[in-house]
């Protein structure tokens, strides 16, 4: 892993840390990141924005990098392969933020910023996740991306005993309480968030859901079909590090 970028407010511990997993988003990276830098300023508060590169094959490296240049709040990391889990994972550790915020370059939904950071400043949650599933939550995606969601929350319900509705996506939380939990997950790839929020919530951290409204600004860099093998290989890992090894 390589990185670039220092601590923003000339070496200042940041307020806010946002981590934000990217591949080949060329297209979109300036657009956004500049968007939410812009939102951002408008709270107040102090922020990193910390870019996961994994493995890009188009200009997203290079466009992370102008981005550095231009504003010292963002921070680049750069992972070799195209690695979802490992990417977030980084990131994670790598936050300076006394909280940190989970989103997607496709996302970057400040609306969840201002609703989850209350819970977590009055002490009520450690972790908040934006769910797509719940009541109140307003997914948009194409119909076939609903179903995958509720397939993977069914499995684990089944093979972990997951109690929650979503692990994957919009996540917020308190560093000092969940930098210990990112630092024992071993599961990469797609299913890094869920194992994730399911050892938080096996430790007992306060987790809270709210809903969340979903509209993807892109079609998925991935397709969803070629990642149905990874996924299915990384259950079979999330269930015995789970059941087995805890």
């Amino acid at each position: 892993m390589t990185s670039s970028g220092t601590s923003p407010r000339q070496g200042t511990w940041p307020e806010l840390s946002v981590v934000i997993p990217v591949f080949n988003e060329e297209g979109i990276l300036r657009e956004a990141v500049t968007a939410l830098r812009d939102d951002l300023e408008g709270e107040g508060s102090s922020y990193e924005i910390i870019l996961a590169e994994n493995g890009s094959t188009d200009g997203t490296a290079a466009v992370a990098e102008a981005l550095v240049g231009e504003f010292p709040e963002v921070r680049l990391l750069s992972v070799a392969e195209a690695n979802y889990g490992r990417a977030l994972r980084e990131g994670i550790l790598a936050a300076e933020g006394r909280y940190v915020l989970c989103d997607e370059i496709d996302l970057c939904d400040t609306d969840f910023y201002r609703r989850a950071l209350p819970l977590l400043r009055d002490g009520g949650a450690e972790l908040v996740v934006g769910s797509k599933a719940m009541p109140g939550a307003n997914d948009e995606r194409p119909a076939l991306r609903r179903a995958a969601t509720r397939v993977i929350n069914g499995m684990l319900r089944v093979v972990v005993d997951f109690r929650g509705t979503d692990t994957h996506g919009l996540k917020a939380f308190r560093r000092e309480a969940l930098l210990p939990i990112a630092q024992r997950c071993v599961v990469e790839r797609d299913l890094f968030a869920s194992e994730f929020v399911i050892r938080a919530g096996r430790a007992g951290v306060r987790v809270v859901e709210i809903p969340v409204r979903v509209a993807e600004k892109r079609r998925p860099a991935v397709n969803l079909a070629r990642r149905v093998p990874g996924v299915l290989g990384s259950l079979a890992k999330l269930t015995y590090v789970i059941r087995f090894k805890g």
